[in-house]
């Protein structure tokens, strides 16, 4: 998987891309305008970043995505882990859940997960 890597604000944008795909170019800019106060110039300066580094394409002025929105922040988790608990998925629950537990809900979702994962396997 390549190292996609954006910034907060990048970010945003991306989710208006994702959101109103495909989308031209034209459009992009007056809902970058609209959402992020950006001149048309920052809207395509911006793609033309993200383009770059494999994330969107604009052809003929149409702008789609070649990373999911999902396949994206999958990867972004997955690095945070790797990065800051070694790895180790346990202990990223254990700091994240020390001073905000979890609902029941949650709960029950992890354990469907779980056990939708150990049915896979």
């Amino acid at each position: 998987m390549k190292d996609y890597q954006m910034g907060a604000v990048e970010s945003r944008f991306a989710d208006i891309i994702w959101q109103n795909e495909p989308i031209s170019s034209a459009e992009l800019a007056k809902r970058s305008e609209e959402q992020l106060k950006w001149k048309k110039s920052t809207t395509y300066t911006v793609l033309k970043r993200l383009c770059d580094k494999g994330i969107f394409v604009n052809n003929g002025g149409t702008v789609t995505s070649l990373v999911s929105r999902e396949e994206f922040y999958s990867v972004q988790s997955e690095r945070f882990v790797e990065e800051t608990f070694d790895g180790s998925l346990p202990a990223f629950l254990a700091a994240f859940t020390a001073r905000k537990g979890l609902t029941a809900k949650e709960i029950a979702e992890l354990r469907r997960m779980i056990d939708e994962y150990e049915e896979g396997k």
